[in-house]
């Protein structure tokens, strides 16, 4: 009878940890502004390492959180004036097995942090560049003046 019990509490605590856990990703993606992604955690395998996640888009930050984890501070917070992309490419190899066939890796420059792998829908791609190049011009807070333009003056 005591074995029943435990098995009983095990499966009521399981239970009560994956509602916390789905009850935790509704709670971030009610704002709007998220989107399905995978970051590469660790390179020291090649083409392993990949976490699966939540970005939510807040400002000019893009905000990390791990699908399976009960913490509500995001995991990796992306800053949108010091990201630059520098390649876009399919999976391979291994990676093939761990995501989408329809999705593409983005390697991004962090400016002082270094770089990173993310990956995502290729439909996801066109608007996270646009995210990226809606950016305000210049350094932050500050407005590159506008352009005037002048008629030109008539021939007599």
């Amino acid at each position: 009878m005591r074995i029943l019990e435990f098995l009983g509490i095990c499966v009521v605590a399981l239970l009560a940890l994956l509602f916390v856990i789905f009850f935790r990703l509704r709670l971030l993606m009610s704002g709007g502004g998220t989107i399905r992604l995978q970051v590469r955690v660790s390179t020291m395998v090649p083409g392993r390492g990949w976490s699966t996640g939540i970005g939510q888009f807040v400002g000019d930050e893009l905000r990390f959180h791990r699908m399976f984890s009960l913490a509500f501070r995001p995991k990796r917070v992306l800053d949108r004036m010091v990201l630059v992309v520098e390649e876009q490419r399919a999976p391979d190899g291994p990676e093939r097995l761990t995501m989408p066939a329809h999705w593409s890796i983005l390697r991004l420059g962090n400016g002082s942090a270094g770089e990173i792998e993310i990956a995502m829908a290729e439909s996801t791609v066109t608007g996270f560049l646009s995210w990226l190049e809606a950016g305000p011009p210049g350094q932050p807070g500050s407005i590159a003046p506008r352009p005037t333009i002048r008629p030109r003056p008539a021939d007599h």
